[in-house]
């Protein structure tokens, strides 16, 4: 599997590719987007890790102009930002999920495993009508992804929260925390209040 990393960070791109280069795969690391995004025009890859804060050419716009050129390939972006409203940003221009720094080679090896097992998936089935899947680009939705967290929750027995959600399925939170709400303004989920003893409220999500 060839992994392309879009990182200015030296020390970043060399330990990502050696915890690659482990695995068995075969990890192509770029300075910032501007070569990033030639190098994927020029060789190809099966996923793009992208990090946010970047010279010339930020995350936002790698997502963006990779995006236009490929409409499938899994885009997990880097970043030490947590906040919803960064991660609709990059779901919105076209990301796939996040890798959260500092980088722990488990969590990241287990988030590509999977984003590669769903574009293998994506491509097994019949191609979905272009109107359909445009609407699910504009909304920062990935119907594969979509699919994947409605099989979980209509699995699950217990109403669960993000973050459980999140470590069952290796989904960022802020990934699936996008997704939720989208099933829950269409009515597939429910939102459910759970009381702690300490702090405010945690919702919990459950299939309808």
């Amino acid at each position: 599997m060839r992994i392309i990393i879009i990182d200015d960070e030296l020390s970043l791109r060399y330990t990502l590719s050696e915890i690659f280069k482990y695995v068995g795969w075969d990890p192509i690391a770029y300075p910032n987007g501007r070569e990033g995004i030639q190098g994927f025009l020029n060789h190809g890859a099966d996923i793009i890790l992208a990090d946010y804060h970047m010279p010339e050419i930020d995350g936002l716009e790698t997502v963006r102009l990779i995006r236009e050129q490929d409409q499938q390939i899994p885009i997990l972006v880097l970043t030490v930002d947590e906040r919803q409203e960064i991660a609709d940003r990059f779901l919105d221009a076209g990301a796939t999920d996040f890798a959260l720094k500092p980088v722990k080679a488990p969590d990241l090896i287990a988030r590509v495993q999977l984003h590669k097992r769903l574009l293998d998936m994506t491509k097994t089935v019949q191609a979905t009508p272009k109107m359909q899947y445009e609407v699910f680009v504009t909304k920062g939705i990935s119907e594969t992804t979509l699919s994947y967290i409605e099989r979980h929750l209509t699995a699950c027995q217990q109403p669960s929260t993000v973050e459980e959600i999140s470590k069952e399925l290796s989904l960022a939170v802020p990934t699936v925390y996008r997704y939720l709400t989208y099933l829950v303004q269409n009515g597939k989920v429910r939102s459910i209040p759970s009381y702690q003893k300490i702090g405010r409220p945690k919702n919990r999500y459950g299939w309808i």
